[in-house]
């Protein structure tokens, strides 16, 4: 049972982190733009919150948690926008192409963030290792009374507050896609932008917005992994670069729907962290079970292609730039 409780945990701290980025894409790709940049989003949102909660922890003998917290989710929101309006002003402004625009974007991100990282390394003093403890304790910190429950409370109440905001926040999003008429004309736009543009829809303004909100929330699973999974410091050994690829990889897997990322995200994790408990695997067998969620997306692929559904394709527009004037 104790196997089992630890899979369950691990699952739901990873497949949080992928759920962040997949909402945010979800949100990006309904809009009609395929951002491959999700990555390097993830760790500009990473890095934005450590550097200035760092600062923060830094200038005062008494940091507030509720400050930390705060100002921890704005600056990773401010840093992950301000990628998404890179790729939004390249892909939209500018007509690049999305693919290489969103390459190059994993790169760029993944370069200022570890720059960033050693440097805070170097500023934290002899221990060359950057923490923010109050701020990572904030985040970790769970819903005591009821963690105390035993199965139950290991299972569903022992997690910090973003594990419960991804999948609301998943909810929120499928809701407002689905029941909104400002979800419905972002769907228009990226299904269909000359005809989103006929009848009135502002579609670069809708392309922007969905961009650069969608760029937020990948942030999130940058601060969440910063501060909750390795708990307030800073790696370099590209786990957020891999994470980023499993969120985009997650959203083909919950056929563009917000509300399927909350199961997919935990089944990713189930199967990436399986090997764990299965004795007598060699290495090989462990790189074969990590390769699971990768595989299952594309098996995914494949049924949603052959199955001519509608509602389990992209948006028919994703991935082309809209040229008004050849309307």
């Amino acid at each position: 049972m104790q196997g089992f409780i630890s899979l369950f945990q691990a699952a739901v701290f990873f497949g949080t982190v992928i759920m962040f980025g997949c909402i945010g894409e979800i949100i990006t790709e309904k809009a009609g733009n395929l951002n491959l940049g999700v990555p390097g989003i993830m760790y500009l949102g990473g890095i934005s919150s450590l550097a200035a909660v760092f600062i923060y922890e830094g200038s005062t003998d008494t940091p507030s948690s509720a400050v930390c917290v705060l100002l921890a989710l704005l600056a990773s929101f401010a840093g992950a926008s301000f990628g998404g309006l890179i790729y939004a002003f390249l892909t939209i402004t500018l007509r690049a192409n999305q693919n290489v625009t969103g390459l190059a974007l994993s790169i760029f991100g993944s370069g200022v963030a570890n720059f960033f990282g050693g440097s805070l390394n170097t500023l934290a003093g002899r221990f060359e290792q950057i923490s923010v403890p109050v701020t990572s304790a904030a985040f970790r910190q769970n819903i005591a009374p009821l963690a105390n429950m035993g199965i139950i409370g290991k299972l569903f109440f022992s997690y910090g507050f973003m594990v419960y905001l991804a999948v609301i926040l998943a909810i929120v999003t499928q809701l407002f896609m689905q029941h909104t008429m400002t979800g419905l004309n972002l769907r228009t736009v990226g299904e269909n932008p000359q005809a989103a543009d006929a009848a009135g829809i502002n579609v670069t303004a809708h392309k922007y917005l969905a961009i650069c909100i969608g760029a937020g929330i990948c942030g999130f699973g940058g601060v969440y992994y910063v501060m909750d999974y390795i708990k307030g410091t800073w790696a370099n050994d590209g786990s957020i670069e891999k994470l980023g690829w499993l969120s985009v990889a997650l959203v083909i897997f919950a056929t563009w729907k917000a509300k399927n990322a909350i199961w997919g995200a935990y089944l990713f994790g189930v199967l990436y962290w399986m090997y764990l408990y299965i004795p007598g695997l060699t290495r090989a067998s462990q790189e074969i079970f990590k390769m699971l969620p990768y595989v299952v997306t594309i098996v995914v692929l494949v049924f949603t292609s052959l199955t001519n559904s509608r509602e389990k394709q992209p948006p028919a527009a994703l991935g082309q730039s809209y040229f008004r004037e050849e309307r």
